[in-house]
């Protein structure tokens, strides 16, 4: 199962007098990490480089920021998959110490900042959510929320018409057995409608 962060954790190298400024994340996607590295760079204006790793499904990239190619993103990105992380961003400020390390030198540095901010880091499962959506009279209406509370469902959107409709999302695994209690709870009564309809 993948894992995710609970919370941003840092962890900061020295190395022949560059320093390495390691921090792991959560981040849903590219659009966050690209804004997350713009406030780096904000913030560390005499940086010489502000390198990332994303790991975020469809959305995973990797950037060198001006090191050599391959020597510090790629790193990085391997570190993460290594750890099996999923929406997580690693990113690496460095200030340059005026000693080169060389190709194999920044490897291991990156590699290391961000391996070593990993071990402080508090790991969660990632959970897969199901989202349903169902019809149901008003009179069912109280037991469906009381059934949702019970099993960790999160309801989305009610809208009340002829009957009510629900919107809501659960972890993956409470599906079936909530599915399960409202259809016998509700004795047939309840409809299921496409979660995207």
């Amino acid at each position: 199962m993948p894992l995710n962060l609970a919370a941003p954790a840092h962890h900061e190298l020295l190395i022949k007098k560059s320093r390495f400024i390691a921090c792991v994340e959560p981040c849903a996607g590219r659009e966050a990490a690209l804004a997350r590295v713009a406030e780096l760079r904000a913030q560390h204006v005499g940086a010489a480089h502000v390198c990332w790793a994303l790991l975020a499904g469809g959305q995973s990239a990797a950037n060198d920021d001006g090191e050599p190619g391959g020597t510090a993103g790629r790193p990085m990105l391997e570190v993460l998959r290594h750890q099996d992380l999923e929406g997580v961003l690693a990113t690496v400020v460095r200030y340059f110490g005026g000693v080169k390390l060389g190709a194999g030198g920044l490897v291991r540095a990156y590699t290391d900042a961000v391996a070593q901010a990993l071990l402080g880091a508090e790991k969660v499962p990632q959970l897969r959510l199901s989202r349903l959506r169902c019809t149901l009279p008003y009179a069912l209406e109280g037991l469906v929320r009381r059934e949702l509370e019970l099993h960790g469902a999160q309801l989305l959107a009610v809208q009340h018409g002829t009957l009510v409709e629900m919107s809501l999302a659960l972890p993956e695994q409470a599906a079936g057995a909530l599915l399960a209690r409202l259809n016998e709870a509700g004795q047939g009564r309840i409809g299921w409608l496409r979660p995207d309809a």
